[in-house]
């Protein structure tokens, strides 16, 4: 199914019609198929975000790693993080060394296959058994197919979240601080000096009623939206070429597990004037549109994303 970018969620609508806007049901999403996944399950979906920066957020609480790309989600794993007495360590962390075959020093030569080091103590992410629980002496194991599929895509430097908190975001800018929590403002925020360059996505939230814009991973746009009728699950549009013409934009298939699904958006969300036009102005080819049905914030309740303890020996 191919679709103008005007015509699925660009179209113009009058500011009075944000008040009539209610919450859509949520239906499950990719960042909400976490909670289904067993022991050694893990979803890929790289084309959801074909290019961008890249995030990877660790959830102790719920033994979960999620990475995003351009701040969508693309992937999501169980682990198996540090048990009592060898605790994963939380903070932010780079990607300090990687080796596809290597052998911990500490533990009897212990294989670590594709081995991604974050601190010089001895934590690392690597292949490796996941019973379910915390069972490591502090690494972060993965499944072994995700592991070998994480390490093709990352890179030394790229940044690590390890965080206590039992939600992640549903959309991860690079720059956590810019993300406006408390809403935005009715004709809506363009900051595009934030990020002058690189990759676009455009993230549409039934939920919320919220349109979201990140270029190069980092929030530069945020706006009120109206849309038609119930969303459900999510959807993803590719640009190919130029963003006016119907026949660039191309519809992602999904799977069903992480939320895919058929609906007709022709017509049914739109934005103010000004916000549309600034949206316009930076699609390039390879820009992405996410429309879902799931929020793009956590709630007040939820712990924070950046944690505030530093990084700490680990093995």
């Amino acid at each position: 199914m191919r679709h103008g970018v005007a015509a699925i969620v660009l179209a113009v609508m009058p500011a009075p019609a944000l008040a009539s806007a209610q919450p859509a049901p949520t239906p499950p999403t990719i960042a909400g198929a976490a909670q289904s996944l067993k022991p050694g399950d893990y979803l890929w979906a790289p084309e959801v975000a074909p290019h961008g920066p890249l995030l990877l957020i660790v959830s102790l609480a719920t033994q979960r790693a999620t990475l995003y790309r351009n701040g969508i989600p693309i992937a999501i794993s169980t682990v198996s993080t540090g048990r009592p007495g060898h605790r994963t360590p939380t903070g932010v962390f780079t990607i300090l060394q990687r080796a596809v075959e290597h052998y911990s020093s500490l533990y009897d030569d212990a294989p670590m296959p594709y081995m991604q080091r974050l601190t010089w103590g001895g934590v690392a992410l690597h292949g490796g058994n996941l019973p379910g629980y915390p069972a490591s002496h502090g690494c972060i194991r993965l499944p072994h197919e995700f592991a070998r599929l994480l390490y093709g895509v990352t890179h030394l430097g790229m940044t690590v979240i390890v965080t206590d908190a039992a939600a992640v975001p549903h959309v991860a800018p690079s720059d956590p601080i810019a993300w406006s929590e408390a809403g935005v403002d009715a004709r809506g925020e363009w900051h595009p000096e934030r990020a002058p360059e690189g990759p676009v996505s455009v993230v549409i939230s039934g939920a919320d009623r919220r349109m979201a814009v990140l270029r190069n991973g980092t929030l530069i746009g945020e706006a009120p939206v109206t849309i038609a009728g119930p969303l459900t699950g999510t959807s993803v549009f590719l640009l190919r070429g130029d963003a006016a013409d119907p026949e660039s934009w191309v519809e992602v298939r999904l799977p069903a597990a992480i939320g895919g699904a058929v609906q007709d958006l022709r017509g049914r969300i739109a934005t103010v004037p000004e916000f549309r036009a600034a949206v316009l102005s930076i699609l390039q080819p390879g820009a992405t549109v996410v429309v879902t049905a799931d929020s793009l914030s956590r709630s007040a309740a939820e712990q924070p994303l950046l944690e505030s303890d530093a990084p700490a020996p680990g093995k």
